[in-house]
Order: C-alpha cells, then structure tokens, then sequence
C-alpha cells in the first residue's frame, strides 16, 4: 500500500519546519512500504519546498521505504535539477 502525502497550497520558509514536521509524523501513522508526495496543489513556493522533500525523502529511506513526487510544478523540478537534486525527487513508476 502507499502512503500519499500531499503538500500544501502554499510551501515557502514561513510554512517549512511545520509543513516537513507533519508531513514526517504522516509517514510515520503509515505502515506501507512506499510514500508518495502529491505535489498537485503546491502553488506558492520557494527552495523552501525542495528541503522539505528532502526531508520526506530522508525520512522514508530510513523506514526502508520508496519515495517518489508526483507533479511537482515545473519552476520547482528546474529548481531542482539547477541544484543538482532532481534524481533525489523521482516520479512515480
């Protein structure tokens, strides 16, 4: 079973610690093997974001868990990939 985790609207500095927070304690209440963020509603964001799915990445690897976003907004995936992160944040198979 996966476990989706969906981010907020909004996803800048002001929301990071919190938002990484309880999406962690949400990949925690699941007991399935693969997590999933759903990146569809992100609509506000800085780099902000990407730490945060760093941190759900970081988090479900521990759990020996797969990790993957799904329709991360454009301007973000170029974020990521002009940080050289974009392999860490792959999408679903």
């Amino acid at each position: 079973m996966t476990t989706v985790l969906v981010l907020p609207a909004d996803l800048t500095h002001a929301q990071a610690t919190a938002s990484a927070r309880m999406l962690v304690q949400a990949l925690d209440a699941e007991a399935g093997p693969d997590v999933l963020i759903d990146a569809v509603a992100l609509e506000h964001f800085d780099s902000s974001a990407l730490a945060v799915l760093l941190e759900c990445r970081r988090a479900a690897l521990v759990r020996h868990k797969t990790f993957a976003v799904k329709a991360l907004p454009t301007r973000l995936r170029a974020l990521a990939a002009l940080y050289g992160i974009a392999d860490l944040l792959p999408e679903p198979a």
